[in-house]
């Protein structure tokens, strides 16, 4: 009966050092971390050209069970060619930083814009999204697109509680009713969900562990060949606090919105920065038939479609370089480009 209280229980920070600093509860100390004006610690990594000889500086924002350390297979000759400066970080929960128990879908952006502000990033800065993580770049869109130079929002999740998405693209999808059941779970039952999640009685407590009703075939092939797959392990989870910081996610992720991502109107009428989706065709995890419906509700944003791709496309090295070329140069390859008029 203890788990059936996990939901409730206050989050703690992470433990300080002498001077302040976050540690690492998994005992990396030499992890780095900035200090929000609330108090909490964001970490972070920087991959690619040192900050101060970049052309480009783009913070990438990770998706669900993921972290700082994701699989991100640019090529270091890319990134030296043009200069590219990555920033990754662990949102707020995730990996070495502190969680936020007022997460929101605003707070995400803010933490995003402090993040940005603390390493002197510059007044604009690129970002990039990755499936879950799109959620903080619809949100950095909606409330400060000033900020950014560029956005990139890869494989970005649908939240099946937008009123504008059709009936006609929804109705009898299995995806719609597996979101409905997790949202209220989360909500109503989190100590049910933190039980099977981490239970040992069933072979395969985890809906997405390899399961060929989420991952196409190239997925699975990127998964067979691609060192460094993340998604939340049993050992992770069995942590309150981990668990009560992914329950807010989704919470925020899959709850309703403040907007929806339909209704924003241009933030760009001169076009001085861009705004790209990326999605993989045979992507089961998000239906490429309602990301084309909201580009089309969108003329404002670039859309990709990869025809052979499915929800993993940061792991393909060629996929991932076109979607930087993209981003930062605004190349549009002709393979990428769909074969129909969005809105059909």
């Amino acid at each position: 009966m203890g788990c059936l209280r996990l939901g409730k229980q206050p989050t703690q920070p992470a433990p300080r050092g002498e001077n302040g600093e976050s540690m690492d509860v998994n005992g990396d100390d030499s992890c780095k971390r900035i200090r929000l004006s609330d108090g909490r610690f964001l970490a972070y990594t920087e991959r690619g050209v040192a900050k101060h000889l970049s052309n480009y500086r783009v913070v990438v924002v990770h998706g669900f069970g993921s972290s700082k350390e994701m699989t991100f297979m640019a090529s270091h000759e890319l990134l030296d060619e043009l200069k590219i400066y990555l920033l990754l970080y662990d949102r707020a929960g995730y990996g070495n930083s502190d969680p936020n128990p007022k997460r929101s879908l605003k707070s995400e952006a803010t933490d995003i814009e402090e993040l940005a502000d603390k390493l002197q990033l510059g007044s604009k800065f690129y970002i990039l999204g990755v499936s879950l993580g799109c959620y903080p770049v619809w949100s950095c869109l909606k409330w400060l697109p000033n900020r950014l130079s560029g956005s990139a929002l890869v494989v970005p999740y649908i939240n099946y509680k937008w009123p504008s998405l059709p009936r006609a693209l929804t109705k009898g999808d299995y995806r719609k009713r597996l979101c409905k059941w997790v949202l209220r779970t989360v909500r109503y039952a989190p100590g049910l969900l933190h039980w099977w999640l981490t239970q040992k009685i069933f072979p395969s407590s985890n809906v997405l562990d390899r399961n060929s009703a989420f991952f196409c075939s190239k997925d699975l092939e990127m998964l067979t060949n691609t060192p460094g797959y993340q998604l939340l392990n049993k050992n992770k989870i069995r942590n309150p606090t981990v668990f009560e910081s992914i329950r807010r996610d989704v919470m925020v992720a899959f709850g309703k919105w403040d907007f929806e991502p339909t209704e924003l109107s241009n933030p760009y009428p001169e076009m001085e920065s861009l705004v790209h989706i990326w999605q993989g065709h045979e992507d089961r995890v998000v239906p490429f038939q309602l990301q084309r419906f909201i580009c089309s509700k969108l003329p404002w944003v670039q859309y990709h479609e990869v025809p052979e791709g499915g929800h993993l496309l940061v792991y393909d090295g060629v996929v991932c370089e076109a979607i930087l070329r993209s981003l930062l140069l605004g190349e549009d390859p002709l393979i990428y480009r769909p074969d129909f008029e969005l809105g059909e």
